[in-house]
């Protein structure tokens, strides 16, 4: 599993229009290529009347799986200029769909090119990036006589609260980095005099927004 990468925070869709043609950028993750297929072939259901829908996605922790399509527009127009935004911007687990309706003015394939990337680029903004980063969720068990104290230490630590759980003992669940888990034992021992029970739990990402 990756320390961290880059996806886009949703699904979601943003249209464009240059020289009259339309074009809908469809935007969504994904982390299998089943997973991507199957959302190309839903967007050319729904858009079964379009004169195009173009597609590219890159799955996979090294990128290993890469894929565009131009969908009838001159070869090299469309689906690889679509791909090289998802790749310029470090995207992972990325599928996008643009569906084109052609306005009746040609633009030329340098023209084309142009097009399909700003439609993926403009859609990705609309949508958001998201950074993932795998974290440990560390259990902290203690008397609730600690409970303010954690509680405050915690918050205004670099480390990230996930949940409180009132028991007959107080238990938080705290993001941490796998290269901090060390630090974070230290930490809670001094913290706690010892008084705590601490315990690694299951490895999962967090997701920030990037700006």
């Amino acid at each position: 599993m990756l320390p961290q990468y880059f996806t886009v925070k949703a699904e979601g869709t943003h249209e464009i229009n240059i020289q009259k043609s339309r074009f809908i950028a469809h935007v969504k993750r994904a982390e299998t290529e089943e997973e991507a297929q199957g959302f190309i072939q839903e967007i050319k259901k729904e858009h079964w009347n379009a004169t195009h829908n173009c597609s590219a996605y890159m799955i996979g922790e090294h990128d290993q799986i890469q894929k565009a399509n131009d969908d009838g527009e001159p070869s090299g127009t469309a689906g690889v200029p679509m791909l090289e935004v998802l790749k310029k911007r470090n995207l992972k687990d990325t599928v996008v769909v643009v569906t084109r309706y052609f306005g009746g003015i040609k633009l030329g394939a340098g023209g084309l090119i142009r097009a399909y990337g700003r439609a993926v680029s403009e859609g990705i903004d609309s949508i958001g990036i998201v950074q993932r980063t795998l974290m440990t969720v560390m259990h902290v068990k203690a008397d609730y006589t600690w409970l303010g104290k954690l509680e405050n230490e915690i918050r205004s630590s670099d480390y990230q609260l996930k949940v409180i759980h009132y028991s007959d003992l107080v238990e938080m669940e705290v993001y941490v980095k796998e290269d901090k888990i060390n630090e974070f034992l230290e930490w809670m021992t001094e913290l706690t005099n010892g008084q705590a029970d601490i315990a690694e739990g299951e490895q999962l990402y967090m997701e920030s927004d990037i700006k």
